[in-house]
Formats: C-alpha cells, sequence, structure tokens
C-alpha cells in the first residue's frame, strides 16, 4: 500500500520571527499538511487578513471556512484534524497534564522573550533575560528525565519549547554548558529533527546558521 500524502486546502499567514508561528509551523511539518504559508509582517498585514481576523492579527490559520486565530488551538485542531502522529496524549489525566505544562511555559518563558523581543536594549530586557536563563538552568533535570519534555513520545509540549530554545542567541541568552547539559542535549536532539528543520523561516534559519 503505498503512502498517501495528505492533502490540504490550508493557508497560514505566519509572522517568520515569532515564537507562535514557529510552534504551529512545527505542528504542520510534523503532521506533514499541504500547506501555503504565507509570511506577514506584523506591522503591514495584507489586507485579506483583517477580512478574516478580527485582531488583523498573526498567526492565523484558515483551512476552508474554518478560521483559527489563537497558536494553541491551531496547535489542538491540527493534532485532531490530522490524527497521525498523535501530539497529544490519549488519556484526559495526560492530556490536562500537557495542557498544563503549555500554560507555564507560557506564564514562565514566553512572556520574558516576548518581553525582550519587544524592546531588546534597556534594564528590564536584561533583568528578562537573566531570569529566562535562570528558569532554563533550573528546569534542566526536567529535560533529562525523557527523550523528549517530561514524555516519551514527541508532544505538543516540545513544540512549544522548541521556538523559545532556538531563539536563544537571537535574544541574548546563552545557558551555562555544565548546569544547563540536559537543556543543550534536548536541543541538540530536538534541532535534528526534520520537523524542526522543515518548520524554519529564512529568518529563523539565519539564527543558528
Amino acid at each position: 500500500m503505498g503512502v498517501v500524502t495528505k492533502r490540504s486546502s490550508m493557508t497560514f499567514f505566519s509572522d517568520p520571527a515569532s515564537q507562535y508561528s514557529h510552534r504551529v509551523r512545527i505542528v504542520l511539518a510534523e503532521k506533514g499538511v499541504t500547506v501555503d504559508i504565507v509570511d506577514v509582517e506584523p506591522d503591514n498585514p495584507p489586507e485579506e487578513l483583517s477580512d478574516m481576523n478580527p485582531y488583523n492579527a498573526v498567526p492565523t490559520l484558515v483551512d476552508r471556512d474554518l478560521v483559527l486565530y489563537e497558536p494553541n488551538i491551531m496547535m489542538e485542531y491540527l493534532d485532531e484534524r490530522f490524527p497521525h502522529p498523535p501530539l497529544l496524549p490519549v488519556y484526559p489525566v495526560a492530556r490536562a497534564n500537557s495542557r498544563l505544562m503549555i500554560h507555564r511555559i507560557q506564564r514562565d518563558w514566553c512572556g520574558l522573550v516576548d518581553q525582550i523581543v519587544a524592546q531588546p536594549t534597556g534594564k528590564a530586557a536584561d533583568a528578562a533575560r537573566k531570569e529566562l536563563r535562570e528558569s532554563l538552568t533550573a528546569a534542566a533535570p526536567l529535560f533529562d528525565e525523557m527523550p523528549y519534555f517530561m514524555s516519551e513520545e514527541f508532544t505538543i509540549v516540545d513544540c512549544c519549547i522548541i521556538p523559545i530554545l532556538w531563539r536563544l542567541p537571537a535574544l541574548g541568552v546563552e545557558l551555562p554548558e555544565k548546569q544547563a547539559k540536559p537543556v543543550h542535549k534536548y536541543m541538540e536532539r530536538m534541532f535534528a529533527r526534520e520537523s524542526t528543520k522543515a518548520s524554519l523561516s529564512d529568518l529563523e534559519e539565519d539564527i543558528r546558521s
């Protein structure tokens, strides 16, 4: 039996520099979805975007008549629409734990990344860099427990963490080699994945070229 290519009439309006667009692109790559990716400058969005998204913002995923404009909802929708490989656990307890981890990543790490990106210079950015470096280093043992983040399988949680770790050089954050060794090893494994490579925009490729 031949391999069935997953055809899709999807368009993904993506900010090539955004961690939130990146996480959805990883899911799309992981699922092998055929999708038209439109790079958007957030300050200069195309007119058609405002017709579909009341916030006129990216990322925005369009699948026929469905328009989604919240990245975590997009990721879960893609996981349900294209069940293989599954990126959320089957069982309710494990699924709830995954969602809680995404919430914690959002609160503990994503906000710091956003802060640095919005205003890269000054004391606030330096404080955010220090907090992000210390928080990731403190979490290092969690990266060592299983092949993926707190999981035997690659999940949506990894899709949220990879864009943050990929951006560290651009954010001016360097993790200590010794204390954060499990994070460095995790990065090696995740960055070698075909889906990670396929998900990168030109801008993102330049970060680690």
